[in-house]
């Protein structure tokens, strides 16, 4: 089984990404092949990044990861929406305001991941752990809605979802509002991601 799992840069004026830096530190599920890939949080390049490695890699099972401030818990995510409005600008500068993902696409995919199972997973893991029914409408929605887009249309046999992870201690430390902004640790949130792995690839 050969697994692809993205994460995001730094952004927002931020020195680290828990996603990335957790995703580093996976170890792959047993019988696995892990295939890691960083991407810029730009629209449009991280979706052609993606998707150049899933037509390279041919991998059984995508799994995006991205950070979601203010969340508690590690959030597979439901659905995305064809919608890019951004509240802030993303890495290139750009901020587009109510334009689709993909013109003409339909109003939204659901992903191909089990989300409530892989919530349990991971609460059986000892890490918090919820569905999400919104990926925002930022680069992290925008890179779900590419990645099961080309499922649908290129590889009908590919898993793909995307997976949200909380902000780490010293982001909140360094904002000065650890008692406002929740976090995990980056120990935690690789658990939590290793167990939705271990979950998934057992379901092949």
């Amino acid at each position: 089984m050969k697994i692809l799992v993205t994460a995001f840069d730094p952004f927002g004026g931020e020195p680290v990404n828990p996603a990335w830096e957790a995703v580093q530190r996976l170890r792959a599920p047993d019988r696995a092949e892990l295939r890691r890939l960083q991407v810029p949080t730009v629209f449009g390049e991280s979706g052609d990044l993606v998707c150049a490695a899933m037509e390279r890699e041919r991998p059984d099972l995508v799994l995006c990861v991205g950070q979601a401030a203010g969340r508690p818990a590690i959030t597979p995510e439901r659905v995305g929406i064809n919608l890019m409005d951004a509240s802030i600008p993303d890495n290139a500068g750009a901020q587009p305001q109510e334009q689709p993902v993909i013109p003409g696409g339909p109003a939204a995919y659901f992903s191909t991941l089990p989300v409530k199972a892989l919530a349990e997973a991971i609460r059986d893991a000892g890490v918090p752990a919820a569905v999400s029914n919104s990926a925002g409408t930022f680069v992290c929605n925008q890179l779900l809605y590419r990645v099961l887009d080309a499922i649908e249309h290129r590889y009908p046999g590919t898993r793909g979802g995307f997976i949200h992870v909380p902000c780490l201690p010293e982001q909140a430390r360094r904002l000065g509002k650890e008692k406002t902004i929740p976090s995990l640790e980056l120990e935690e949130i690789v658990k939590g991601l290793e167990a939705a792995l271990e979950y998934l690839a057992k379901q092949e």
